[in-house]
């Protein structure tokens, strides 16, 4: 089936101005000012209520952590010591069940912000749990949301002077085989592919220098990417300089991680130096700016990243530090944080969606998303404006940004709709909202 998504108010695209026709799951025409379709079309869709977008593209989260929002416990703390009050519970209530939950809702309202293709950062595995990845692989298909099976790992707990309890931290021997089970059974390289799989060890604070060598191992035998957290705090660098006697950026050389495989969670404290070599080695990095400024752990060198050759993708890291899974707010929340650290002039709001879009697609090592173009998949996000908040805007791409947009009235994921109305097409989210609440709250009662 042929289908012209008709005449939007605006389209992020260029030489779409009336829209495109998707076929088969892919974007197979642009349709330019005054011009239509070259061939027939079987249907059409009336855009003319929307603003459309390539899909979003999240390239950092922690979908268990939704079950600790605005944790008692954990707020108003920077990274450390917010850590230290949720591994004990994390530890102690998270199931295959609740697991189960979290990662249903974080997809959800990721997909229903205007998120098409997202990576979650899973590095907990207490007994019981050694299947989140093939839950998460089962959600992700039932929301059908694009994922990257991002398979974590922590192998130093407190113990071996790492911060994580010895209760959620495996061996390497059964991280590496779980890992390359993983590989096997759910990494697809194909375009359009659904499912992809990268490799995670956490952070140089919990694993083994061997268990991340041999993640750079197994990922040039399954063409995989690579990823973790480096660069987010000076307690890092304090971290990294005793027990390693180097810095962040030295010791992921050192553990043949500078190449184009990587990308990187945060990236804050970066200097000079660092930041010409991560851009001449193309490693990516995710910026979490929610994240960031919600534990006050500085500001990301988007700009000189970029120049320097580092794609840069956007996150909205995990839901305990950041609260939410709303991908378009933390778009707004890029833009915001960048003027603050740059200037008005040279951080644009077309800055700030190529990081959530083309720069995040890069990170996840994808050439068929994050952008509307001859080739693509047809995966879009429809705003509207209908909302007080966009009433007297004279832009409508500017506006969802500067204008704060937070759902999106429909989804589209490979041709098919996942959101329609602003409701996902194949989740009750009453009953999610009550189910994953209830889960919740047992965090809650372990205090």
């Amino acid at each position: 089936m042929r289908l012209w998504i008709k005449d939007p108010i605006a389209i992020l695209a260029e030489g779409a101005e009336r829209g495109v026709v998707v076929e088969d799951g892919v974007i197979v025409e642009l349709i330019g000012t005054g011009k239509d379709p070259m061939l027939p079309v079987d249907q059409t869709f009336d855009a003319s209520r929307h603003v459309i977008t390539p899909g979003l593209v999240n390239t950092h989260h922690h979908f268990f952590q939704t079950l600790t929002r605005a944790h008692p416990d954990a707020i108003n703390k920077e990274l450390f010591p917010w850590l230290h009050s949720l591994y004990p519970i994390w530890a102690k209530n998270v199931t295959p069940e609740n697991f189960r939950l979290g990662t249903r809702l974080a997809l959800t309202e990721l997909m229903m912000s205007g998120c098409t293709a997202a990576s979650d950062h899973h590095y907990l595995f207490p007994d019981g749990l050694e299947s989140a990845m093939d839950i998460q692989a089962e959600e992700a298909e039932r929301v059908g949301l694009r994922m990257t099976l991002t398979r974590g790992s922590m192998n130093l707990s407190q113990k071996d002077g790492g911060l994580p309890p010895d209760t959620v931290v495996q061996d390497e021997d059964t991280i590496l085989t779980d890992c390359e089970r993983v590989l096997s059974k759910y990494h697809d390289t194909s375009k359009g592919a659904k499912l992809q799989v990268a490799l995670a060890p956490c952070a140089p604070f919990t694993v083994t220098k061997r268990l991340m060598q041999e993640s750079v191992s197994l990922a040039e035998k399954y063409d995989c990417r690579l990823h973790t957290h480096l660069g987010e705090t000076i307690d890092e660098d304090d971290y990294c300089l005793e027990k390693f006697n180097c810095r962040p950026v030295d010791y992921l050389e050192e553990c043949g991680w500078l190449n184009e495989r990587v990308w990187l969670a945060h990236g804050i404290h970066f200097n000079d130096d660092e930041v010409k070599r991560l851009g001449h080695a193309c490693v990516g990095v995710c910026h979490c700016p929610t994240s960031n400024m919600v534990l006050a752990s500085g500001q990301c060198r988007t700009k000189e990243l970029e120049a320097a050759g580092c794609p840069v993708g956007l996150g909205v890291d995990g839901s305990a530090s950041n609260d939410n899974s709303n991908l378009i707010e933390s778009v707004r929340h890029a833009l915001m944080i960048n003027r603050l650290t740059y200037d008005a002039a040279s951080v644009t709001h077309f800055d700030a969606f190529r990081w959530a879009t083309e720069g995040s697609a890069r990170c996840l090592g994808r050439e068929d998303i994050g952008a509307i173009k001859l080739g693509m998949m047809a995966d879009m996000a429809f705003y509207t404006l209908d909302e007080l908040r966009f009433s007297g805007a004279g832009d409508p791409i500017a506006a969802l940004v500067l204008c704060g947009a937070h759902t999106a009235d429909r989804v589209m994921i490979g041709g098919d709709w996942t959101v329609v109305d602003g409701i996902p097409t194949s989740i009750d989210i009453a009953e999610l909202r009550y189910e994953h609440g209830s889960a919740a709250k047992r965090f809650l009662e372990s205090l």
